[in-house]
């Protein structure tokens, strides 16, 4: 591309009068953006090149780097927004499809910031959670319709209960499989998990041999490309997943790029290092929901029916009856992942304009269940841009068992949203599958930082339920009279089964 056909987002502003030509920065930037001019004796940058990702100036010693918002005016035309020229500029000088990574960019209202939470007061009092037991422990799984004791001693249970994952707190880590994500990080993510009494999802990219003595934390994923998925690999994990869908590319397979598939990768996945790991759209044995029934027993029945199976699949329009039909195919759990969800690597296209809000489809798939009686049968959990506490305890009470975080883990562990994942060049290691960029993530400290990030959660999460008078997220899971919209219309919060804030009911 010509250099004057796309002016450069970012702008690196080095003080030179603090900076002492270190060359820290040359080492830690991992775009290339800056380089040691001998001639002159100091650090240039190649601003077109710059991706925001701040490492730079994170460790410049001298704290002598800035980077800033190139801003170039453009002509003004309501109907062709700025974003839209340069994604013509870039195609017109590519012909290709456009890649990003992440969370989808468009300015979309987040509902989950137009509903707000009821509180207790006077004749209804609020619990204290110093002083009063919070109960955040969640099962995941199908639950019988009812329970049965007998009386020898004492009471046992007597109704056999399907299989059941616990977790301490009710959030998960998303499936982010090696490859779209290093190892380090992989580790770091498999620690929390189970210092915290949570899940990993390995995403599709298989089981790395390291984290074998992880697996009872360790949720494994079976996708359309079966990469990774072997006997061992399945009857090692505390459940298995079978992914139909994702939220920040619904109706279209992945892709991980030649150049990140590495020897550990290409092991870990069993193919051959140097080649792209495409995954096929459509899961190319299943086209109904007989066929999506015939692998989840597939699956229950090779490991004996020992572990609760889950399908992922992704919001849109329908995603009502399709859950409807994950449930009747004999899943234990179902996932939905929302528009706003986040991607190693997808078209922008695909990634802006496909999907609908997570927060819809709980609400939907929630009320679908109940009509249908099939509510007991799974539990929900939700993705796509869980940011806070908030948004989590808003979930819950739309309908969520739990939810899943990935970008939130990665912000964790000093993901900047560079959205530049797909190039492997992430300068926190993250994404990267280059060893002296990886080498920058240490595992021990990455989990540390995950544990204090569901910790502080958590701690919310109980402040929120005293708030609400109750003490236990049971009592909050499907509540939705415990929200109220702002500025939502009313269609909308028909959907939602929310009342205005200010209505009577």
């Amino acid at each position: 591309m010509k250099r004057y056909e796309m002016p450069p987002s970012f702008r690196l502003k080095i003080d030179r009068d603090l900076c002492v030509a270190c060359k820290r920065c040359t080492d830690e930037c991992g775009f290339g953006v800056l380089s040691y001019d001998h001639e002159a004796g100091r650090i240039k940058a190649e601003h077109a090149r710059c991706v925001a990702c701040h490492r730079c100036m994170v460790y410049c010693p001298q704290s002598a780097i800035t980077v800033e918002a190139d801003t170039h005016a453009y002509q003004q035309s309501a109907a062709w927004p700025v974003h839209l020229r340069e994604q013509v500029y870039r195609q017109a000088a590519t012909g290709g499809i456009l890649l990003t990574a992440m969370g989808n960019a468009m300015q979309y209202e987040s509902i989950f910031d137009r509903l707000v939470l009821d509180a207790c007061q006077v004749t209804n009092p609020s619990i204290d959670p110093l002083r009063e037991p919070m109960e955040l422990r969640t099962y995941l799984g199908s639950r019988p319709d009812s329970l049965e004791f007998e009386q020898e001693g004492g009471y046992r249970l007597k109704t056999e209960v399907p299989p059941q994952i616990r977790l301490e707190t009710p959030v998960l880590f998303s499936a982010m499989s090696l490859g779209a994500l290093s190892l380090p990080v992989h580790k770091s993510l498999a620690t929390a998990a189970r210092t915290a009494g949570t899940f990993l999802n390995t995403g599709e990219g298989g089981l790395h041999e390291d984290l074998y003595p992880y697996a009872e934390n360790i949720i494994v994923q079976v996708a359309s490309g079966r990469f990774g998925v072997f006997d061992k690999y399945l009857r090692a994990a505390a459940a298995i997943e079978i992914k139909i869908g994702q939220g920040a590319k619904p109706g279209i397979g992945g892709h991980l790029p030649g150049e990140k598939v590495g020897d550990e990768v290409a092991a870990t996945r069993m193919i051959p290092a140097g080649t792209d790991a495409l995954s096929p759209a459509p899961h190319h044995d299943i086209y109904s929901i007989e066929d999506l029934r015939q692998l989840v027993f597939a699956l229950k029945e090779s490991v004996e029916y020992s572990k609760p199976i889950s399908v992922k699949i992704a919001a849109v329009h329908n995603i009502a009856a399709i859950a409807c039909g994950v449930a009747r195919a004999g899943a234990d759990i179902i996932q939905i992942d929302g528009f706003r969800g986040s991607t190693g690597a997808a078209p922008t296209i695909i990634r802006d304009h496909v999907g609908i809000p997570i927060e819809i489809a709980i609400a939907v798939v929630d009320q679908r269940l109940r009509e249908e009686g099939l509510r007991n049968r799974v539990s929900l959990v939700a993705g796509g841009s869980i940011r806070s506490s908030a948004d989590l305890a808003k979930a819950i009470a739309l309908g969520a068992d739990a939810c899943a975080i990935g970008t939130a883990a990665l912000i964790a562990l000093g993901c900047r949203v560079c959205m530049k994942c797909y190039t492997g060049n992430c300068s926190w290691g993250i994404t990267s599958q280059r060893p002296e960029l990886y080498g920058r993530i240490d595992p021990h400290e990455g989990a540390e930082r995950l544990v204090n990030l569901l910790r502080g959660w958590s701690l919310e999460l109980k402040e929120i339920l005293g708030a609400c008078g109750v003490n236990s997220i049971e009592s909050l899971r499907g509540s939705r009279m415990r929200l109220r919209g702002i500025g939502l219309d009313a269609q909308t919060l028909e959907i939602l089964g929310v009342s205005a804030a200010g209505a009577s009911c």
